[in-house]
């Protein structure tokens, strides 16, 4: 194939070369036993990958922005701590069977359970929302494992040599996945309509988003997960994997659904949800990526005369 850009993301010589070291590093990293290879990734993303790509200080950076007075030698852990879950993440989407088998027992938990198999019993729709947080696609396979019929919306990646094993990868864990835009959206709606459940991840900065906060400052998120519920008398349920302190097994948590209506404030109840548990479990969140976007923040304030302060944040506990 030429290069260029195409439907599932560019295609340079340069990307081809990208996509050839990672494919190496995962391909090597595969011959390895799982539980040695999921913490070995964990440390390699820590330790090499991150300060190497300034992942790390894209860590200190968000910390700073929603939490100035976090002490120095926990935003120095948490440094570490979010790219070694992030490493741990890739290569556990990336090990197939010997990740999705480690749910095959493991109990669903929390308040949405049984509104959850009340849907199914009832082929009503659901939509599952979680974040980048633990790992996103362990309630996925946790549900599957159940008997769920779980299909989910993922965003194609930039680099379409990349996306064609990533895709791959997603699918062993469970289909059907879409891609995020008209035609995966489509397909999704349909899957939706015949009463199963559809994931979503909410923890995207979205320019054209609505209006809410995450950790008291503003984060213009989508409101298509709570419209589709609206529009389709679907369940909103907010799922989570949080990841055990052996680093390799899962609680998978099922919270209540949240109550239908107006879809701003379904959304911002979902970004509360998700806060309270990252504020609880820190390290597990992907700090790395834009959440918030200060220099956005700062035209906004220029452009309305609004400015989002001390805004009501989630009840949570201390974070550890």
């Amino acid at each position: 194939m030429a290069a260029g850009q195409t439907a599932s993301g560019r295609r340079t010589k340069a990307d081809f070369a990208s996509n050839l070291a990672i494919r190496a590093v995962i391909g090597a990293a595969l011959l390895v036993p799982y539980r040695w290879r999921v913490p070995m990734v964990g440390w390699l993303f820590s330790r090499v990958v991150a300060p190497w790509a300034g992942y790390d200080q894209r860590v200190r950076d968000n910390l700073a922005h929603v939490m100035p007075d976090l002490p120095k030698a926990d935003v120095e852990r948490l440094a570490r701590e979010v790219p070694d879950n992030t490493g741990r993440t890739l290569i556990e989407i990336y090990s197939g069977h010997a990740f999705t088998r480690r749910f095959a027992d493991a109990p669903l938990t929390g308040p949405g359970v049984v509104a959850l198999e009340e849907a199914h019993a009832e082929r009503r729709p659901v939509v599952l929302v979680t974040g980048h947080f633990g790992n996103y696609d362990a309630p996925r396979a946790a549900l599957i494992a159940k008997g769920f019929n779980v299909g989910a919306l993922y965003r194609e990646m930039n680099n379409g040599y990349f996306n064609d094993h990533y895709v791959a990868a997603i699918s062993k864990v469970g289909t059907p996945v879409f891609p995020r835009g008209r035609r995966g959206l489509s397909g999704l709606l349909r899957f939706l309509r015949e009463g199963n459940m559809g994931g979503f991840l909410i923890d995207q900065y979205m320019r054209d988003g609505a209006d809410v906060t995450f950790f008291g400052k503003r984060a213009p998120t989508a409101l298509s997960a709570a419209e589709l519920a609206l529009k389709y008398d679907a369940l909103v349920v907010p799922v989570y994997g949080i990841r055990q302190p052996n680093g390799l097994d899962f609680e998978v948590i099922c919270e209540a659904p949240i109550p239908h209506g107006d879809p701003r404030e379904m959304t911002q109840a979902l970004n509360n949800s998700l806060e309270a548990l990252v504020r609880q479990h820190m390290g597990q969140w992907f700090w790395i990526h834009r959440r918030w976007k200060p220099e956005q923040e700062a035209w906004w304030e220029r452009h309305t005369g609004l400015v989002v302060e001390d805004a009501p944040e989630a009840d949570s506990k201390d974070a550890t």
